[in-house]
């Protein structure tokens, strides 16, 4: 059993944030807080495997014959808010909040799934093997991130997803597709009566995307919900555009595949439509699952996200919990409330415990 009191875990689990802070890890660029975090294993005696920039370890009395659980979280973040005021990789500590760039989204879940995986490491009588998972290329939905770690892993027969939800239990969550949508006229000279508008035949498919709503909705997650956030046309003011593209980003709950969304908005709409992925599909845990009844113990309440995460790269159960508040992420002095953090640890131990 771990020597380490929830004091002394909380302690190690923000003296790591602050650290990781420090240190700039965009998509792609992890490699500074993939050695901090190789760092912070080995000075606790655990072995810490690599593949690119993600880090990975298992308890120390790992047993083949036993069903294993993942703990994973994310170490990449975006590109800091332009308002930002503070220094985005200073980590600052003012009225409870711990301030920097991926404080809330994930590295608070992150620190705190592991100095979790820390309290078991050297337990002998768990029922489950479990694998700790710091994962790079999240805020991309990147190849090279959970997606490429997950056969490395082995078989894995649930996990616990850290993002921010309030240590509430996302037990379902929307799925992505984004369409590159073009439609196409013909060019002419504004002054005259000649040519075909793009941007005018765009508007009807622009309003269709609008207004249109699918009929089946989720009882957890709501309505598929599209929406146009780019659009790009025209080369000079007294030429008729030829072409004007835009973009739709289109969340999907799980009544619905993602191909069969993409077949019906082709059948309202007039212009050429390129999905950029197909591979983000809702998912969701059942609602009896042991990690979701273990929550449930806890007094926490499942609910339905509309932000996506790696988990739709699991073909297992997966819960989606932990400290802090999405509504936060990605914004500028983006903060986690250290208390949060100390909750965080408690419950992934609780619910952990259940389990084991």
């Amino acid at each position: 059993m771990s020597s380490y009191s929830q004091e002394i875990l909380f302690g190690k689990a923000v003296q790591l944030l602050r650290q990781l802070i420090a240190v700039p890890s965009y998509s792609k660029e992890e490699q500074g807080t993939a050695m901090v975090l190789q760092q912070f294993l080995q000075s606790h005696g655990i072995r810490p495997n690599r593949l690119m920039n993600n880090i990975w370890a298992v308890n120390k009395y790992f047993d083949d014959a036993k069903p294993t659980i993942l703990l994973n979280s994310h170490h990449d973040t975006v590109k800091p808010n332009s308002a930002y005021t503070n220094n985005p990789f200073s980590p600052i500590e003012a009225d409870g909040k711990l301030y920097g760039l991926g404080s809330n989204d994930a590295g608070g879940c992150l620190v705190s799934l592991l100095v979790a995986f820390l309290h078991f490491y050297e337990k002998q009588d768990m029922k489950y093997n479990l694998v700790f998972a710091a994962t790079a290329e999240e805020e991309i939905s990147g190849a090279n991130g959970i997606a490429a770690l997950l056969p490395e892993l082995g078989n894995v027969d649930a996990a616990i997803v850290g993002e921010p939800t309030l240590m509430q239990m996302a037990v379902a969550e929307k799925g992505l597709i984004v369409l590159d949508c073009e439609t196409a006229g013909v060019a002419g000279h504004a002054a005259r009566d000649e040519g075909e508008n793009a941007i005018y035949k765009s508007l009807h498919d622009i309003m269709w995307f609008q207004s249109y709503h699918f009929p089946k909705e989720s009882d957890m997650l709501g309505p598929v919900k599209m929406s146009l956030t780019m659009i790009n046309a025209g080369t000079q003011h007294n030429v008729v555009p030829a072409s004007c593209r835009f973009t739709v980003d289109v969340r999907v709950n799980e009544c619905y595949s993602n191909e069969e969304l993409v077949e019906e908005i082709k059948r309202h709409v007039s212009c050429d439509i390129v999905p950029r992925s197909m591979r983000l599909r809702s998912t969701a845990i059942d609602i009896n699952h042991p990690l979701v009844a273990a929550g449930f113990a806890l007094g926490k309440k499942a609910f339905g996200s509309s932000t996506l995460s790696d988990k739709v790269f699991m073909d297992f159960p997966a819960l989606k919990i932990g400290p802090g508040d999405s509504a936060r992420s990605h914004t500028a002095d983006e903060f986690i409330y250290t208390s949060e953090i100390a909750d965080g640890i408690d419950i992934y131990i609780q619910i952990l415990k259940g389990l084991l």
